[in-house]
């Protein structure tokens, strides 16, 4: 039988490396490695499903899901990151005698949209961590630093939660430098940080990330791998063998990053990063599977649920291929 010839959308990542330059096969299948940033990649899917595999924004997909939608899911998480960097200010809205955190209640905040996964995470870390409920900001919509941008899937949102887009033709980062708007969450940096009032909400992220995880055990995930359902349906036992060459191409990424006869990345302390974000984090830090991330996927969808996203909280094992819930053992 020939291979299956598969189309797989994703970002230029080290831990997906082996699958695009063909090191990592997956079983049965003739794979096409499509590199492209991750916001194209989920607009193309969500609007036109041009890939039979694609990395899809969490949020999407749980959405997607909850309303009988065209992704199958495998516990395969191709972007995770700590989300307190990426919330930005204009220090001219608050008093700098106190920490910005606790003036963040009341103020209008600017996010790309309401649903993205990075303001899911960063929304539901400032309630249960910090003490901003969720609808105590107002949130305007619209591109980070290019007019025009909508979110991608339709809301049904609570009366108290005041989500409206800015006007056409502006920007969230122009809004933000000229403090119509006093915060921005996002996920990349808008073009005003570093200049006039801009800045982080946190002076010093990482520790505050740090000190999150020490409390959370949370390593927050970003992305999830999909396939088009009708793929899925004719092809059951793709779902397995993806997660597999997944699983088998970041075990390389790992072992780059440990090596000690030469640096394969240009970092001249990549190997001593490495060993403390192990000793810090576990080995496999950056775990597939769903075991492993039980509590970060409960988690997140409690977000979500308590942000008005969905109208309920799904088991996590739902949200996946059943064929990658259980794994045969010998």
């Amino acid at each position: 039988m020939a291979p299956l010839p598969i189309t797989l959308a994703c970002g230029p990542y080290d831990r997906t490396q082996a699958l695009a330059d063909g090191r990592v096969a997956v079983a049965g299948a003739e794979l096409r490695y499509v590199t492209l940033d991750p916001e194209e990649i989920f607009f193309r899917m969500v609007t036109y499903r041009e890939f039979d595999v694609a990395e899809l924004s969490l949020s999407t997909y749980l959405l997607t899901h909850l309303a009988d939608g065209p992704f199958v899911a495998i516990p395969v998480f191709p972007s995770r990151m700590f989300r307190h960097t990426s919330v930005y200010i204009n220090g001219d809205s608050f008093d700098a005698a106190r920490p910005a955190v606790e003036q963040l209640a009341g103020k209008t905040v600017g996010v790309a949209e309401y649903q993205l996964t990075a303001n899911v995470w960063i929304r539901g870390i400032l309630a249960e961590h910090y003490g901003v409920p969720v609808a105590s900001m107002r949130y305007r919509t619209g591109g980070l630093n290019t007019a025009g941008r909508h979110e991608k899937v339709a809301l049904k949102l609570p009366p108290e939660i005041d989500v409206q887009p800015i006007p056409d033709g502006l920007t969230l980062s122009k809004l933000l430098a000229a403090g119509d708007l006093d915060a921005v969450y996002s996920p990349r940096a808008p073009e005003c940080f570093g200049a006039g009032s801009v800045r982080r909400l946190f002076d010093d992220t990482r520790a505050e990330e740090e000190r999150y995880f020490e409390r959370s055990r949370v390593f927050p995930i970003m992305h999830v791998v999909v396939i088009r359902r009708d793929v899925y349906e004719r092809n059951r036992w793709l779902a397995q063998e993806l997660l597999k060459a997944f699983t088998a191409a970041k075990e390389i990424a790992y072992q780059r990053l440990a090596r000690t006869v030469a640096l394969s990345l240009t970092l001249p302390f990549v190997r001593e990063e490495y060993e403390r974000t192990v000793a810090t984090m576990g080995a496999d830090y950056w775990a597939y599977g769903i075991a492993p991330n039980h509590d970060v996927l409960a988690t997140f969808c409690r977000y979500a649920a308590e942000q008005g996203l969905a109208d309920r909280q799904p088991d996590v094992e739902t949200l996946f291929a059943p064929e990658t819930t259980d794994h045969f053992v010998i």
